[in-house]
C-alpha cells in the first residue's frame, strides 16, 4: 500500500454509495453514505486516493470516472471481499471489507476496460444470450414432437432441416392450432438464426478493423470469437505477470489440495471467465480433431491420457500463447521457443 495515499473502500448500489476510510490523524473509522447524484463531486475535491471497488453492475463506469479525476482505482471480485465480511452483512461492513481487501498483499485486481473493450463483451453476451433462447425452443420443440413419435436428428441443423417435412406428415392427424403453433414456434428459431448472425457479422467488422485481434487469430484454434473476447476480456496484458498468471485466472490449471506437505493435483479450478474458458477449450478442441498436424506433444498426450486432459492442456497452450503475444506485441510463429529473461 502507498503511504502517501488515503485508501478508501467504496460499496456501490443503484442510488446510494457506501464510502469506508480511516482518518490518518485520529485513527478513526468513518463510514458515510452518498446519493448518486453527489459521488464524483465528493471525489473531485479530494486528493489523490487508493479506491477499492467490488467487482459489479456499473463498477467499470465508475472506475473510468475516477481515473479521469486522478484517483487509483482497484476492482475486487466479491469472493475475496467477502472473506473481510464481519458480522453481518449490510452496506457499512461491506464497504469496511473492501477497504480492508484492497490493502491486501497478492490480491488480484479485476482490469479495467475502455467503453469500446466493454461494448465488444456486451455484443458477446448478447449473442450467448440469443443462443441459449435457440437452443431452448429447439429443446422444447424436440421435446414436443417426441410425444407424437416424431423424434428429431440430433443438432440444430438436423432439426431444422427435417422439422418442415415432419409437421407437414402431422398436419393430417393432428389439430391445426397445433401446427400453426408449432410453425411459428420453429419460425422464431429462424429469426434467433438471423439475430445471431446479425451479432457476428459487427463483431466480425471490428475485428478486421483492431490489429490485436488480427494478430491473435493467426494462433490455430483462436478464431473470430475467441480472439475479441480475450482482448476485450483481458484490458491490460501486463496486469499479468506471466502467461501462466493468465492461465491460472481463467481456471485452466490444476486445483490443489494438501495437508503436511503433501499437495495432490485435482482437476482445472474453473475460477475464471467461463465465456472466454470455453472459448478456448473449443478452439483446442477444433485442432486437435481437425487439423492435419496437431501439436506432436498433443497427440503423444492423448494416446497416454484421456482426451478431455490433451484438449484442456492445449487450451492452456494457447492462453500462454495469447498473454505473450499481447504483453510482448509480437506475432505468432509456429515452434517457437521461449528463452529465459
Amino acid at each position: 500500500m502507498n503511504d502517501s495515499k488515503n485508501v478508501i473502500g467504496v460499496g456501490i448500489a443503484k442510488r446510494v454509495f457506501q464510502v469506508c476510510e480511516v482518518d490518518k490523524a485520529t485513527g478513526e473509522m468513518k463510514s458515510m453514505q452518498l446519493q448518486r447524484e453527489k459521488f464524483l463531486e465528493y471525489f473531485a475535491n479530494r486528493s489523490v486516493c487508493l479506491i477499492g471497488m467490488e467487482a459489479c453492475g456499473s463498477s467499470q463506469h465508475w472506475a473510468r470516472k475516477l481515473i479521469a479525476l486522478g484517483h487509483t482505482v482497484k476492482l475486487l471480485q466479491a469472493r475475496q471481499v467477502k472473506a473481510f465480511v464481519c458480522g453481518n452483512k449490510n452496506d457499512v461492513a461491506d464497504a469496511k471489507a473492501i477497504w480492508l481487501a484492497v490493502q491486501q498483499p497478492g490480491v488480484k485486481a479485476v482490469a479495467i476496460k475502455s467503453e469500446a473493450q466493454q461494448a465488444v463483451l456486451a455484443m458477446h453476451r448478447m449473442r450467448q444470450q440469443l443462443v441459449k433462447f435457440r437452443t431452448a425452443q429447439i429443446n422444447a420443440l424436440r421435446g414436443l414432437l417426441t410425444e407424437y413419435r416424431e423424434v428429431m436428428p440430433q443438432g440444430r441443423h438436423g432439426i431444422v432441416k427435417r422439422l418442415p417435412e415432419v409437421l407437414g406428415q402431422l398436419a393430417d392427424r393432428l389439430p391445426a392450432l397445433l401446427i400453426d403453433t408449432l410453425r411459428e414456434q420453429f419460425a422464431r428459431i429462424g429469426k434467433l438464426d438471423e439475430e445471431v448472425a446479425e451479432i457476428e457479422r459487427r463483431l466480425r467488422d471490428w475485428h478486421r478493423r483492431d490489429d490485436v485481434c488480427q494478430r491473435i487469430a493467426e494462433i490455430p484454434g483462436v478464431g473470430m470469437l475467441t480472439a475479441t473476447a480475450v482482448v476485450a476480456t483481458m484490458g491490460d496484458a501486463n496486469a499479468f505477470k506471466s502467461g501462466r498468471e493468465f492461465a491460472t485466472w481463467l481456471g485452466l490449471v490444476s486445483r490443489q489440495t494438501g495437508t503436511g506437505g503433501r499437495v495432490k493435483l485435482l482437476g482445472i479450478s474453473k475460477r475464471g471467465d467461463t465465456y472466454v474458458r470455453t472459448l478456448l477449450i473449443h478452439g483446442a478442441r477444433c485442432v486437435l480433431a481437425n487439423s492435419k498436424s496437431p501439436p506432436e506433444w498433443t497427440s503423444n498426450l492423448a494416446r497416454r491420457r484421456p482426451l478431455n486432459v490433451a484438449v484442456v492442456a492445449l487450451a492452456n497452450k494457447m492462453a500462454r500463447t495469447l498473454w505473450a503475444l499481447l504483453a510482448h506485441e509480437r506475432r505468432y510463429q509456429c515452434g517457437y521457443v521461449s528463452q529465459p529473461a
